[in-house]
């Protein structure tokens, strides 16, 4: 059995766990993110304290809120998927009031029985506790006063803030507030910061001996810490995140068999993510783009707008969300199921140019190796064709990076220095002749990606998302077969 293959099936595997009460019970793990935490500790400085908060509650419209996303550091080091929390990482053991150590806090969401009628169940310090292992988990409103004294450290490490939070008059210990209550205490910005209104400044009761003081803050190195940590996957996050990627396969593989000329844009949107969700997809990892023709040469194109894709080409970059990690996947098929001459050369071309990216996604490679190699097939291609009069020429034609690490963000963090073992990259060349472009026109309007999820291994790359085809052959021939959603009918509305 081939490596490749026992990878899969081992992945098969592991993912058909379901917990007796129907829901899933392949998330990670209290031991991974214990693990992580203690990983990060060893990179922190002597007397340093790490402090993270979660996400903020994203305003849609009115009364309307997004659904929530924890911030992707919080949850690779706690699992926790509510708002309002604050993370407090020691690099040394603390001592409590009754003389025992800790190093770590948690600050969750209290229990309020009201507000959970309406938006869920929230896990509390019990929950916190028992579900995530933490042996320290406190109630927010307790970090307001928290009496952590941060002059006391050699660093305050901390994410320089957003200021795109609100401040809720029905939650006392809402982001916002917890955000202010830490700057007063470290005294962030003391002389160019508004003062705080006096109903929080009451509730943060903070000393005046910290508000005029500044303790010693690096805003800079926990990015470095978290993304050194987060571009090699543990064997834990390969499973979920290779479900992920192969949940996106095979939703390209159904619109394979689906698509027709008199489709729209958001109707093949509907197939893909109809496929993540019956995979138990959450959401989607970015928002879905789908552009037929010129709109295909709209990089981040998520208008998908156009109500009949006709003959065009259709460029489809999608990535299903599994348990917090996304793929990036994209295929650029054919609508009617045949590549034209055109369409044919330059797909050939980019595909051409990404096995050429794959091959040198090896250990010990420069991050840069599959640009370098994908962009000189293209150039040379593209020369070739008459498209472009220089090798130069070619970077209009394509203007991004061939490849980014994925993860729990989809653009993950990562020190893009040498490829090493278990690092997860796309391999995602290009070519977009937009109308009006310096050459014959023929080419206009033909756009063309092909993104695969690689990883990288001692015995060199894996595809993870082979399942869907990338060959152009391979393509018209699955497109020739039926498809599950062909008697797919509704009611016709005036």
């Amino acid at each position: 059995m081939t490596f490749r293959l026992s990878f899969i099936l081992t992945v098969l595997f592991v993912c058909t766990s379901i917990a007796q009460n129907g829901t899933p019970n392949d998330y990670l793990s209290a031991q991974f993110h214990k693990e992580r935490r203690e990983a990060l500790r060893k990179k922190m400085p002597n007397n340093s304290v790490a402090v993270f908060f979660g996400n903020p509650v994203r305003n849609r419209a009115n009364d309307v809120d997004y659904v929530y996303h924890q911030d992707p550091d919080f949850y690779y080091l706690t699992g926790y998927k509510e708002p309002n929390c604050v993370l407090v990482i020691f690099s040394n053991n603390q001592t409590d009031k009754d003389g025992k150590n800790y190093n770590e806090i948690l600050y969750v969401q209290e229990k309020n029985p009201k507000a959970e009628q309406w938006t869920g169940i929230r896990l509390g310090t019990e929950g916190a506790k028992k579900d995530l292992g933490f042996e320290v988990a406190l109630n927010g409103k307790e970090f307001l006063n928290s009496g952590i004294d941060y002059m006391s450290f050699n660093n305050v490490l901390f994410k320089e803030f957003e200021n795109d939070t609100r401040n809720s008059k029905r939650d006392k210990a809402d982001l916002y507030k917890l955000i202010e209550a830490f700057k007063t205490q470290i005294g962030y910005d003391v002389k160019a910061e508004k003062q705080i209104d006096s109903n929080l400044q009451n509730e943060i009761n903070a000393k005046k001996s910290i508000t005029t003081q500044k303790a010693t803050t690096d805003t800079k190195s926990i990015a470095t810490y978290m993304a050194s940590l987060r571009e090699k996957k543990s064997k834990e996050e390969m499973v979920l995140l290779t479900k992920a990627v192969r949940i996106s396969a095979m939703g390209q593989r159904e619109i394979m068999k689906a698509m027709h000329p008199g489709m729209s844009e958001t109707e093949i949107q509907g197939v893909h993510e109809f496929v993540y969700k019956k995979y138990g997809s959450e959401f989607e990892g970015y928002p879905s783009i789908v552009g037929a023709g010129n709109n295909g040469c709209v990089l981040h194109y998520i208008e998908n707008s156009k109500m009949k894709v006709e003959n065009d080409l259709v460029l489809m970059d999608l990535g299903a969300e599994y348990h917090g990690y996304s793929a990036d996947v994209t295929r650029t098929i054919p609508a009617n199921g045949k590549f034209s001459t055109e369409q044919k050369l330059i797909y050939d071309l980019v595909y051409d140019a990404q096995e050429a990216g794959i091959a040198t996604a090896k250990t010990g490679n420069s991050f840069s190796a599959p640009d370098v190699a994908a962009r000189k097939t293209i150039s040379d291609g593209l020369l070739k064709l008459g498209i472009t009069k220089t090798a130069d020429e070619s970077r209009k034609y394509f203007p991004h990076g061939t490849s980014h690490h994925i993860g729990l963000d989809v653009h993950n963090p990562g020190l893009y220095n040498n490829f090493e073992e278990n690092m997860v990259v796309t391999v995602e060349p290009g070519i977009y002749i937009p109308k009006g472009s310096d050459c014959d026109k023929k080419w206009w309007g033909i756009a063309v990606r092909i993104e695969d999820d690689i990883l990288i291994t001692a015995n060199g790359p894996v595809n993870l998302s082979l399942e869907a085809p990338r060959k152009s052959n391979e393509i018209e021939a699955l497109m020739k077969e039926k498809s599950v959603f062909d008697s797919f009918s509704l009611p016709k509305l005036d």
